[in-house]
């Protein structure tokens, strides 16, 4: 078992549960000393910030959060979704919980993906309110959560597909190219992708990432499933949330063909 101290989305349970993590208990918390940023880049520059802890020579300052219980195994994929030693690095701090120190794991944002320009979207900073209210914590800090100014996007056009002749992809075919990923039934190749991409080739690669980024809005109940993508039964607001991320796909990769969901196609 393991002490992990959830500051951001993960003060959430259906956001930490829907990164493969269940914990056996869960508590507020308090990291005295230190305060909250939202100056980590997101992956994708439509998204914003995402939130950061640093240290801070102000000593009334502190980072509400929770406290999470968490077996062993829930390690690895924790590990995976933060981006451990590609955009976070992870740390030991002690927190305070039920009038005792404990100590826990944490992460916090590596130098080069710090931009203290960033302000987090609105989706992301909806997520932490949500948590923040629902793990019962202080009032005043969940209103001054409530208060962030937050990133506003430029509207995204439908995503169109280039015109030509691509070839259809399913699994079994995908799978076969590491530096390919699909979304909402387009392909992309990741092989010409900025730096601070490189993580998500081997997050990303080879998979469809639909049921990921689904399970990521804040509208999220966790029970999403890739039934109700394969039969098209994605409501408004989850293909809005789609179409922007296939345009910054397509903004960050090259599209090269399409996915078949019912796995019909060799």
């Amino acid at each position: 078992m393991f002490r992990y101290f959830g500051f951001g989305s993960n003060m959430n349970i259906t956001s930490l549960r829907a990164k493969g993590v269940e914990p056996f208990a869960a508590r507020c918390a308090t990291l005295q000393g230190w305060r909250l940023r939202f100056n980590v880049q997101h992956f994708f520059r439509h998204e914003g910030g995402v939130g950061n802890i640093e240290r801070s020579e102000e000593p009334d300052d502190r980072v509400l959060g929770v406290l999470y219980e968490c077996p062993d195994q829930a390690l690895a994929p924790l590990d995976a979704v933060e981006a451990y030693g590609h955009g976070y690095d992870r740390i030991t701090v002690e927190v305070e919980a039920d009038n005792e120190r404990v100590s826990a794991l944490t992460y916090i944002g590596m130098p080069e993906f710090i931009d203290d320009k960033c302000l987090p979207s609105r989706r992301y900073l909806n997520i932490l309110v949500d948590g923040a209210r629902r793990a019962g914590l202080d009032s005043d800090y969940v209103q001054a959560l409530m208060a962030q100014p937050i990133h506003h996007p430029d509207d995204h056009p439908p995503f169109i597909p280039p015109t030509g002749d691509y070839p259809t992809f399913n699994d079994a075919s995908l799978a076969k190219y590491p530096l390919y990923t699909a979304l909402n039934g387009a392909v992309f190749d990741m092989s010409g992708a900025r730096p601070l991409h490189e993580y998500l080739k081997s997050f990303f690669g080879g998979r469809d990432m639909t049921l990921f980024h689904l399970k990521r809005m804040d509208s999220s109940d966790g029970k999403e499933s890739m039934e109700e993508i394969k039969q098209g039964r994605l409501n408004d607001d989850q293909q809005h949330y789609l179409n922007g991320y296939l345009n910054e796909y397509a903004k960050e990769y090259r599209y090269i063909g399409r996915f078949n969901y019912n796995n019909n196609e060799d």
